[in-house]
């Protein structure tokens, strides 16, 4: 007699049009038998899922007794879709067994019937095997040989039982698949880092996956994503030189002239310049901070003012002002480092006034205290002469505070942040809000005579302390007498840096994750709640403000852990999201025994 889940796993699961539906119960003793399987994952909701249904229809009719055609919700049946690394729907993958095994395949080609059709025939022919692995495998024994004489080379560090390297591993194949039939070709590499500890140690490998880049040996973070487009796109970028070379007085002119953030240039006596690799290597750390160009031409360096072996930094002419440099030199030198060049760049890289975007706010516009005045911002040349007037005031005030970080924007681009603040419905042209070292936000009330004075008055009692930070926060729950606290913008500093020991989770509603880790950090509440060394918080990041910038909610869920004592160093948890990793995690923290 079977059981009711085993008789659900020895049936036939229903068809649909000739579409097999299979599900987390019943895949695996479906497949078990079958050579070859051809799978669509998608969404209920998803419009392209809808369009390629009718297609998918026809596919089964024309594999029909030859190849079972199916397709599996993955909304539903989430352990299928993150065992087989789904990340967008339709993902189309078929199931081939090689030495006994079924390895997936993805699909890649167009989602036509007779273009899938053709691929899964050609899959079923006895004598297919798989192509061979273009991931190139290195150990200690080969991986110098390899990356000191690769231009360019991606490796992974992982670990054989790693879960998200399992995830990585197809579409790493699939992008080192697609990298190899460039010419000249990228190479992708893994290292197995549990094997080749060495190589982990002495690339700091710290967790995995790991991927680092590297030209000619030379390691360098990996920025790009964990899907092939992402990997693909990335690397091709990364393939180009850091630097572009400017053959003429009069493309260096029309550089300068509509360059929009700072421009760098390398000034160099020809490619085999000592001096021109030191600035390569460093472009090729900075690339995604900054632009980078170089010239070996006498004309050129005497238009920029610059000699062989200098570099030069301009910010952009809209920014220019009076109280400022409109340029600065740096001179190489055999001793010059990377890291020497960085410091250089980043220390000039802002002007007095410039444009805060939502393309630099992080990389240019991240020290604090900052004051940032909101308005129609525009340079182009019917709105420029207007968007200067309003610029100048703000230069009157940046001059005399160097110790505070001025930015103009266009509302248009930030009106969430205004709206943060209560400004959205501000009747005024300009909107100013001052931020703090711990990112609390303090708008200027809206002032109709706005002009020099009123900002530096503004400025004048934020720095004084005078003014009160504007939060964002929910309603204060009327009843908190539950196993996880409920932690809004107004009762963070009382709950969270109290007294106590806090593991709190920021969350978003919406968030999947962490809808999966709600009854789980419920159950930790209720398990720990006559711990009075500790206390398991919850904070919606979405609808409240969290005042504190050393709590950031970048993704979620976000789990800190805030350190009696020491509330201004969380610790943020990067561990296993079951009850008892967590339960593990906080005992280990205060040092007290479960005895439940």
């Amino acid at each position: 007699n079977y059981t009711e889940e085993e008789e659900s796993a020895n049936t036939e699961p229903e068809k649909e049009n000739g579409v097999y539906v299979l599900t987390d119960d019943n895949f695996n003793s479906f497949i078990e038998d079958k050579e070859v399987v051809l799978l669509e994952f998608y969404a209920p909701w998803c419009g392209h899922c809808k369009s390629f249904a009718p297609t998918y229809e026809k596919i089964a009719q024309a594999l029909e007794g030859k190849v079972p055609v199916c397709k599996i919700d993955a909304t539903e049946s989430k352990d299928l879709g993150s065992r087989y690394g789904v990340t967008g729907y339709p993902t189309v993958k078929i199931l081939k067994k090689v030495d006994g095994e079924h390895q997936a395949i993805a699909y890649d080609g167009a989602r036509s019937e007779e273009a899938v059709v053709a691929k899964v025939m050609e899959l079923s022919d006895p004598d297919w095997k798989p192509p061979p692995e273009a991931v190139l495998t290195l150990t200690t024994a080969n991986f110098d040989k390899i990356v000191n004489n690769a231009d360019i080379i991606l490796v992974e560090f992982y670990a054989p039982w790693c879960g998200h390297c399992k995830k990585l591993a197809p579409e790493y194949e699939a992008a080192a698949q697609e990298l190899q039939k460039r010419v000249p070709p990228i190479p992708l590499a893994k290292v197995d880092a549990t094997e080749e500890s060495s190589l982990g140690t002495r690339f700091d490998v710290s967790g995995y996956p790991t991927l680092k880049l590297f030209r000619r040996g030379r390691a360098y973070e990996y920025g790009g994503g964990r899907d092939k487009p992402g990997i693909v796109n990335y690397m091709l970028e990364q393939s180009q030189p850091p630097s572009t070379s400017v053959g003429s007085v009069k493309s260096m002119r029309n550089i300068l002239h509509h360059s929009s953030d700072v421009t760098i240039v390398g000034c160099f006596a020809g490619n085999e310049d000592s001096n021109l690799e030191i600035y390569q290597d460093a472009g090729n750390s900075l690339r995604s901070e900054y632009t980078f160009h170089h010239t070996f031409e006498a004309d050129v360096m005497t238009e920029i003012g610059c000699q062989s072996g200098e570099i030069v930094l301009f910010h952009p002419e809209r920014f220019h002002s009076k109280y400022e440099k409109k340029s600065y030199k740096y001179a190489v030198s055999a001793s010059t480092k990377k890291e020497d060049l960085g410091k250089f760049y980043s220390a000039h890289s802002v002007p007095l006034v410039g444009q805060r975007t939502k393309d630099n706010k992080d990389k240019r516009y991240g020290k604090r205290p900052l004051v940032v005045v909101y308005y129609g911002v525009d340079f182009s040349f019917d709105y420029r002469k207007a968007t200067q007037v309003w610029r100048n005031k703000v230069l009157e005030v940046a001059n005399d505070l160097r110790k505070v970080n001025f930015a103009i924007a266009n509302e248009d681009d930030f009106p969430e942040e205004l709206k943060r603040v209560g400004l959205e419905d501000s009747p005024e042209e300009i909107n100013v809000i001052a931020y703090d070292d711990d990112d609390r936000k303090f708008p200027m009330e809206p002032n109709d005579e706005f002009d020099a004075e009123a900002l530096r008055e503004f400025v004048d009692e934020f720095l004084a302390g005078k003014l009160k930070p504007k939060i964002k926060s929910a309603p204060k729950p009327k009843k908190n007498n539950g196993p996880v606290k409920v932690v809004v913008g107004d009762t963070f500093n009382e709950l969270v840096l109290g007294k106590k020991n806090v593991l709190i989770e920021f969350y978003a509603p919406w968030c999947g994750h962490c809808k999966k880790l709600e009854p789980v950090f419920k159950k930790l509440g209720k398990k720990l709640k006559g711990n009075d060394k500790v206390v398991i918080a919850k904070m919606d990041a979405t609808a409240n403000d969290i005042p504190h910038s050393a709590y950031k909610a970048e993704g979620f869920p976000t789990l800190y852990w805030a350190p009696e004592g020491d509330k201004d160093h969380p610790v943020k948890y990067d561990g296993g999201r079951e009850l008892d990793d967590l339960v593990k995690y906080v005992n280990e923290k205060t040092a007290v025994k479960d005895e439940l």
